[in-house]
Formats: structure tokens, sequence, C-alpha cells
């Protein structure tokens, strides 16, 4: 399929198309899943699916909730986007610059997200993993806080 015909000649969802190729997989390429991903570019922190929904709508591109949850999983299935629970239990998600293993500060106030490489964390988990026998381990680690400028905006008040 040309990207030229599914883009309507705009570069930035042809971009999008490219990056949502991962080797050995194909993906079935939608206005909806183009205009996710975009949306997903122009976001620096985690986002709700629902978030993500109203921030769509709001650009005026017609994608169905039911359709933001379907491709938002698929596009973490694939390794596009990183997917973590929040405080409250909810899944957000990601397109992170960093491709391989990591984890992230998670401001608890306002949302922003700070990628971190831990290798003291990867020792570790390997560490107690080799201690009781287990192999094949996957983790999942993340810090949640309050980023600077909250910390400030809390003393402040």
């Amino acid at each position: 399929m040309s990207q030229g015909a599914t883009t309507g000649g705009s570069q930035a969802p042809a971009e999008a198309s490219v990056k949502e190729q991962p080797a050995g997989k194909e993906q079935r390429v939608t206005k909806q899943r183009l205009a996710v991903s975009a949306a997903l570019d122009e976001l620096d922190d985690f986002v709700s699916t629902q978030e993500l929904h109203r921030i769509l709508q709001e650009q005026g591109t017609p994608v169905s909730l039911a359709t933001s949850y379907r491709i938002l999983q698929s596009l973490a299935d694939d390794g596009l986007v990183d997917v973590l629970r929040n405080a409250d239990g909810e899944a957000v998600y990601r397109r992170c610059a960093v491709t391989g293993h990591h984890h992230h500060l998670l401001c608890r106030s306002c949302g922003k997200a700070v990628e971190v490489e831990a290798p003291a964390v990867e020792a570790w988990a390997a560490r107690i993993a080799s201690e009781h026998g287990f192999t094949a381990v996957e983790h999942t680690v993340e810090i949640f806080g309050l980023c600077p400028e909250c910390t400030v905006l809390r003393a402040g008040s």
C-alpha cells in the first residue's frame, strides 16, 4: 500500500507509518492508527486512552474510544509504545525515546515522565532471580514522586 494514498500527501503521518512497522510485523495502516500514532508523537508524558481520545476529538480526528483502546494495545504489543499503570492503576501510554529496556520516574501530580536506565536495578534483578533459580526473568520498575516543579509549587502553598 502506498503511504501517499493513506496520508493524503501529508508527510507527518507517513513518517508515523514507517515508525509503526517493526521488523517482521505487518500492521494495517489506517487513518485512525496514523492519527493515534501522530498524537502520541506530540506528547512528552504518559497519557491514558481516554485522555488521548479527548485530544483526538479536540483536533477533529474521528477515532472512537474503542478503536483508540485497540490501537494503543496493538502499539504496546508491538513494542512501539510503553504502557504502565499510573498511581491510580490506570493504563497509560507513551512513545519513548529509549528503545531498549528502561524505567521511568513519574510525577504523581502533573504526570511528567523521565526515562532512566538503571544498571544497579538490572544487576539486582538478575542476582535475585539467580539466587532463587528463576530464568527468563522480566521486571518493571516505575518510581513515583513529585517532579522539581511540583515540589516547588507544593512548598509554596
